[in-house]
C-alpha cells in the first residue's frame, strides 16, 4: 500500500487539470478525494484501473482512466464555452464544473477493484453484482474527504442512476461530456470492443 503523500502525488500527476480549479480548498480536496478512494482499494494509481466506463464495457484500445477523467473535465468545458459565447454567462461554476468533472468517477475503484469485482462474481446472490456501482461509492467518497454536495451529486447522478433525479447544472454539463467520450472514441474505433468483459 502506497502512502498518502504517494497517493496524492500520484493523483495530481494523472489530473493536471485539477491546477485550473483556483480555490485551493477545492483543489485539495479533489486530490484528497482520489487518494482515498484508491487508498481502499489495491490500486495505488487511478491508471491502474482499466480505462473503461464500467468493469463490462469496452476499455480504450490505448489510454489510461486518467485521460478519460481529463479529457470529460475539458468536454464539460468546451461545451461550457460554446454555450456562453452565444448566451453569454449562464451561471456556471468554473471551478466546480473542473472538480466535478474530474471526480465524476471517483468511486471507480472501488467498483473496478479485482478483489471486489472477483468477490461479487464469487456470490452474486450475497450482495448483487456489483454490490455497491461507481457512482454511487463515489457519493460516498466525495462527501466522506468534505467535497461539496454538488460533486457528491455529480459523482452520484452523471451516469444512469441520474435518469432518477433532476441535474444539476455542473452535473448536466458533465453528464452529456462523459457520454460523448465513450460515443465519439467508439466511432473512431478507439475501444477494444474484443474486450468488453475481460
Amino acid at each position: 500500500m502506497a502512502s498518502t503523500d504517494k497517493l496524492r502525488a500520484g493523483v495530481r500527476k494523472c489530473l493536471p487539470e485539477v491546477e485550473n480549479i483556483k480555490n485551493v480548498e477545492l483543489r485539495n480536496k479533489v486530490v484528497e478525494a482520489w487518494a482515498f478512494s484508491l487508498s481502499q482499494t489495491e490500486f495505488t494509481s487511478i491508471d491502474q484501473i482499466k480505462p473503461s466506463g464500467n468493469p463490462n464495457t469496452p476499455p480504450l484500445k490505448e489510454g489510461t482512466q486518467s485521460q478519460h477523467l481529463r479529457a470529460v473535465a475539458c468536454i464539460a468545458h468546451g461545451i461550457a464555452d460554446g454555450l456562453e459565447k452565444v448566451h453569454g454567462d449562464i451561471g456556471i461554476d468554473r471551478d466546480l464544473l473542473w472538480a466535478c468533472g474530474l471526480c465524476h468517477d471517483v468511486g471507480k475503484p472501488f467498483e473496478f477493484s479485482p478483489k471486489n469485482q472477483k468477490r461479487w462474481k464469487n456470490d452474486i446472490g450475497a450482495a448483487g453484482y456489483p454490490a455497491i456501482r461507481h457512482s454511487v461509492y463515489g457519493v460516498h467518497v466525495a462527501l466522506t474527504v468534505g467535497l461539496p454536495e454538488a460533486v457528491a451529486h455529480t459523482a452520484g447522478a452523471h451516469s444512469g442512476e441520474g435518469e432518477l433525479i433532476k441535474r444539476s447544472l455542473e452535473n448536466t454539463l458533465v453528464h452529456y461530456a462523459d457520454h460523448a467520450y465513450w460515443n465519439v472514441l467508439e466511432r473512431a474505433g478507439k475501444l477494444d470492443l474484443s474486450a468488453a468483459n475481460k
